[in-house]
Parts: C-alpha cells; structure tokens; sequence
C-alpha cells in the first residue's frame, strides 16, 4: 500500500512516522498534534531528560515521594503488569546494567539494588532505598503509540500506520498494512490490522536489553509479536528476546493480548 500522505518526526531516539491511507485534509493536523504529544510523552518518561518524571525517581532519597504525571503513572503501571506477564524478563529498573553494556564496561553487571513504591491509587513513586535506576527504553516507544491511539479516538481521525522506527508499529482503523517480517524475497508480510506489531532482535538491539539475571543470556536471533496494543507488543519482544525459542511457545500461552509471536534465527 503508497499512503496518500506520509509525516515523520526524531523523538525517544529514533524516528516516528504517521502514514494515512487515504487523502484526509487534517493530515499535516493530526501529524503535528500526535509529533506534539510525543515529545510531551518524552520529557516525562526519558531518564535523559534532566527534570522527566524517571530522572526524578531515579534521585529520590530514601522515604522521599515524588507526585508525577498522570502519563507516567499509567506507563509505570502498565510496566508493573508486564513484569508479572513476563515472570520478571521484563524489567524497567534494570538502568544500571543497561548503562554498563551500552558502554561496554569491564566486569560483571552491577547487582540490581534499592526498592520503590509506585502507588497503585495515586500517581506517585515512593522511595524505599535508593539504587533502582528506571529506563522506559523497551516499553516507552509503545506506549507512546499506545496514547496516540487514544487521542485518534477523540478526533475520529481516517485509518493510518503508525511507526516508532522500523521496530514498533500501531494500526488505526480498518485498513489492513502489509508489513514484512522475515527477511529475504520469501520472507512473511502480515497484514496488520488494528493491532501492534512489535521486534527485537540481537543483531539490532542485543546492546540494549539485558537479562534480569546476570548469569542469563539473549537468545540469538529475531522475534516478532504480534498484539492488540504496543506496549504489550514492545514489552514482550524485549522479553521473548532472553527465552530459549524451544520455549516461547509455552512461556506466552495464555498471555493477555498477545495474538501470534515469530521467531527467526540468524
């Protein structure tokens, strides 16, 4: 499918893009608002962004609450969920050790440390002891499109793709988008609609996701899951990306929202 309209915009390390299926005089609009609410999104979940909502919590003392915005409260919570789903793969306070294989630094990966409170009624984070360093990088992208999703509903904005990079994808509407999965001239095209397609793979992102447990190790090769929103698609390929393949079936039956997983080996 050639959209009849295509925005792009750089935000959360990497580039979004809205393609519309069809002619819609609102499209620069719609592209602008939802390029707005990005940014917005970012100033408060990137842990590099000085005065964010996780820069904060990231510095907090022990016994000290910081109030955040209501955003950052439904991503952390959702977090939370994905964790469990995740049987603890999925970890957002694991920043130290991502911190130590971005920078390829000697040595074993610190021991994750300190504990926090996010309250489960009101948007705040409590303190326990410090050491936990949250980064939103393999949940923060999709849910993101998660929101936009929202606000399109708001504006019964026309069918359209959105795209968090080549990695995270969010159908609006009732137009299907082929999007190819495997590599090569063979290689799969799904049609997605309404839903969340998602990647991680160790030839693009293996500096980026690092096991729970030190002694654990990622799985070589690409997986691809296909969900009824982003966030549950993001999180889990961040995930799935340190389950042995023979296992994956098994550890995603009867995962909530989680429609089809690919995996290819390289």
């Amino acid at each position: 499918m050639k959209p009849a309209h295509q925005f792009s915009h750089e935000a959360m390390n990497t580039t979004f893009h809205i393609r519309f299926a069809g002619k819609s005089p609102d499209a620069s609009f719609i592209a602008r608002d939802c390029f707005e609410i990005i940014d917005y999104l970012e100033d408060r979940l990137s842990r590099y962004r000085e005065y964010s909502d996780i820069s904060r919590i990231n510095l907090l003392p022990a016994g000290e609450t910081h109030h955040i915005n209501p955003e950052t409260h439904q991503c952390l919570l959702r977090a939370l969920e994905l964790y469990q789903q995740t049987a603890g793969l999925f970890d957002i306070t694991l920043g130290r050790r991502i911190t130590h294989r971005k920078n390829e630094r000697e040595g074993p990966p610190p021991e994750p440390q300190g504990q926090i409170i996010i309250h489960p009624d009101q948007p705040a984070v409590t303190c326990v002891e410090p050491g936990r360093v949250l980064d939103l990088g393999g949940i923060g992208k999709g849910f993101a499109l998660d929101f936009l999703e929202e606000k399109l509903t708001e504006w019964e904005a026309p069918p359209m793709l959105l795209s968090a990079g080549a990695s995270t994808h969010l159908t609006w509407g009732d137009t299907p988008w082929p999007i190819r999965l495997q590599s090569g001239p063979e290689g799969r095209v799904v049609q997605l609609k309404n839903g969340a397609l998602s990647a991680s793979g160790t030839e693009i992102q293996g500096s980026h996701i690092v096991h729970p447990d030190a002694g654990g190790l990622l799985v070589e090769g690409r997986v691809w899951v296909i969900a009824d929103d982003a966030t549950t698609a993001d999180a889990w390929t961040t995930a799935l990306i340190l389950v042995p393949r023979e296992e994956t079936h098994d550890f995603v039956k009867g995962a909530p929202g989680i429609r089809e997983v690919v995996r290819e080996a390289v």
